[in-house]
Parts: C-alpha cells; sequence; structure tokens
C-alpha cells in the first residue's frame, strides 16, 4: 500500500505517522509503533489481551523468511481481510493494538530500569568484595618473607631459632 492509502485507511482512528521500514511502513500514534504495512499485509501489534480476538480471526502469526528458517514474530499478527473495507471496526482494532504496543514498552522499559539496578548493586558489591580480596593477598604476600626466613632458621637450629614479628 501507498502513504495515501494508509492514512485514508486509518482515517476514522485518526493521525498516524508513517516511517519507512523494511519493505513498507511502520505506523506510529501515541508515540508508539502499533503496526506495520509490508508487503504481506496491514500487522498489528498483539499481545496476551488481544491475540484471542486474532486467533477467532484465524490471523496469522507475522513471519519471514530468512536464509537458514522461517522467524515466526508472535507479537505482531495479520490484520483480518475483511477490516480493510470497515474503518470503523479497524479503528478499534488499531486503538487495540495501539494499547498492546504501550503495555510491551511499559514491560520492557520496566524491565530495562530492573536489569539496570540489579546490574548496578552487584558491580558495587563485587568491587568492595574485589578490594577486600585485594587488601588479603597484600597481607598474605607481605607475609611470605618473614614465613620464608622462619622456615630457613628453623632448619638451621630448630631448637633456638625463634621468628621475629614484623
Amino acid at each position: 500500500m501507498d502513504r495515501d492509502s494508509l492514512i485514508d485507511l486509518f482515517s476514522e482512528f485518526g493521525p498516524v505517522v508513517l516511517r519507512r521500514m523494511f519493505s513498507g511502513y511502520g505506523i506510529v500514534a501515541d508515540g508508539v509503533n502499533f503496526a506495520m504495512a509490508l508487503r504481506a499485509g496491514i500487522i498489528f501489534r498483539v499481545d496476551d489481551l488481544t491475540i484471542p480476538r486474532y486467533d477467532a480471526e484465524c490471523a496469522k502469526p507475522f513471519q519471514y523468511e530468512t536464509k537458514n528458517k522461517t522467524v515466526v514474530v508472535k507479537s505482531y499478527r495479520h490484520l483480518p481481510e475483511r477490516l480493510y473495507d470497515d474503518p470503523e471496526e479497524l479503528a478499534a482494532w488499531a486503538r487495540e493494538a495501539v494499547g498492546a504496543a504501550k503495555r510491551a514498552a511499559a514491560k520492557k522499559s520496566g524491565v530495562k530500569k530492573r536489569a539496570a539496578s540489579k546490574a548496578a548493586k552487584p558491580a558495587a558489591v563485587k568491587a568492595g568484595k574485589a578490594g577486600k580480596a585485594e587488601t588479603s593477598k597484600r597481607k598474605v604476600s607481605a607475609a611470605k618473607p618473614a614465613l620464608a626466613k622462619a622456615a630457613k632458621a628453623k632448619k638451621a637450629n630448630p631448637k633456638t631459632s625463634r621468628v621475629k614479628k614484623s
């Protein structure tokens, strides 16, 4: 589909931004990419809340071929053919797809924040442990010459030799 056809198709939904993507366009509303218009047709973002509706319409997950395999993208589903001729219902499905995209973005940013805080904490703990380990290594290596002297002295005269602590 060309730009004008897509804008007309989504006119009932509201304004959308079309961004060049692969062999077509990414369709954006409210700051999230909720759909794609590719050679394969229009594909909407889905999640656990919206998948049953697509299953009821027998809408297949988006998939594409690589050199070695077929990749199935379960978070996007093909738009049922009947919606191309029903702008009002397409608008309702588009709103659900925007909701799914927002939930996915919120989940993703929450995971990044948690991962960042978890990664920062162990790093600080590790740094503290590394510092302690290094300090104890210094103590051991400083004690080695004294131990070596004590061993030599003991060999020379086991009864009379005493090790001076330094």
